[in-house]
């Protein structure tokens, strides 16, 4: 049980360290492999809720499916958001071809 406490705490400093030092251009091809990770997550979830260990890993696996599932929504919405974010062509809302933009 130790072991296993200690390489979990391992792996949170080193996700930290390498998340921290990704530069911006490459978040939006982070954030589609995390999301393929949050899926097998969320599958892995739905063994250990079903699975019939107790009510307890019912809980925590029914709570790691509703946590795991929030974060591949949100994460495929903002990748589906940040190309949009990044071209230069898309007229911004509001503008006008007399104003160039400005109101």
């Amino acid at each position: 049980m130790m072991l296993l406490l200690v390489v979990f705490a391992l792996a949170t400093f080193l996700g930290v360290e390498l998340i921290g030092r990704v530069p911006p251009t490459l978040h939006t091809p982070l954030m589609s492999g995390a999301n393929a990770v949050s899926g097998i997550t969320v599958v892995g979830a739905i063994v250990v809720a079903g699975a019939g260990h107790g009510w307890i890993s019912t809980v925590l696996g029914g709570l790691a499916i509703a946590l795991a599932m929030m974060n591949v929504v949100g994460g495929y919405a903002v990748t589906d958001r940040m190309p949009e974010m990044s071209r230069k062509d898309a007229p911004k809302p509001g503008a006008t071809a007399e104003t160039g933009g400005a109101r």
